[in-house]
């Protein structure tokens, strides 16, 4: 029997290293693995949706596993050789009331 699973997906994360010359906080990026998240292709009402909203086409949908305490709101993200920027703020279900290894979900667009 197959048993669903995910993969690494490495969140990159902004954290304050110091401030500069003006006294404005300069931030650097540091990467995060993220262990068993599920990529699956965005439905084609999700796309639809987004690009009427937003103007942004995403590509994939991310399941977030339970217990993940990350901040996933408009940040980078890095799986399948390529970069991603996460679009809008996750969906969260109750962690108890969900059955399977994942509650949140968050939809992503193709990053440069």
């Amino acid at each position: 029997m197959t048993r669903i699973h995910g993969i690494t997906v490495i969140l990159f994360d902004k954290v304050k290293t110091g401030v500069d010359g003006f006294g404005e906080p300069i931030y650097e990026e540091r990467p995060i693995d993220i262990d068993n998240v599920l990529v699956s292709p965005a439905s084609t009402d999700d796309v639809t949706n987004q690009l009427n909203l937003t103007g942004k086409k995403v590509v994939y949908t991310l399941g977030i596993p339970k217990g993940d305490n990350h901040d996933w709101t408009n940040k980078v993200v890095q799986f399948f050789g390529q970069r991603w920027r996460t679009v809008g703020v996750p969906l969260e279900g109750i962690e108890d009331m969900i059955p399977l290894n994942w509650n949140k979900k968050v939809t992503v667009e193709r990053y440069e």
